[in-house]
């Protein structure tokens, strides 16, 4: 089971330790007003592990090249391989 944090509207804190399904309580244990709120806080989150942001999207083929008016920038063109040309 679970430890939950409620805040009254006067701003006192507490904890109850109680089930996932069971009802907020109706009234603050510090001063007895109510109604409380739950309180939620977020998760935190690490991105661990070698190169979160180079294996996202895939590996480039290519470097781009930075444009001069903003907009997005091109990508360098492979050079062409050059068939050889049968002699005859």
């Amino acid at each position: 089971m679970p430890i939950y944090e409620y805040r009254c509207p006067n701003g006192h804190l507490f904890e109850l330790f109680q089930r996932m399904g069971d009802p907020p309580p109706d009234a603050c244990e510090v001063c007895g007003e109510g109604p409380v709120e739950r309180v939620l806080y977020p998760v935190a989150v690490h991105f661990k592990g070698s190169g979160f942001y180079s294996t996202d999207y895939g590996r480039g083929s290519g470097k781009r090249e930075e444009s001069k008016d903003g907009s997005e920038p091109a990508k360098k063109d492979k050079p062409e391989k050059k068939e050889k040309a049968a002699e005859a």
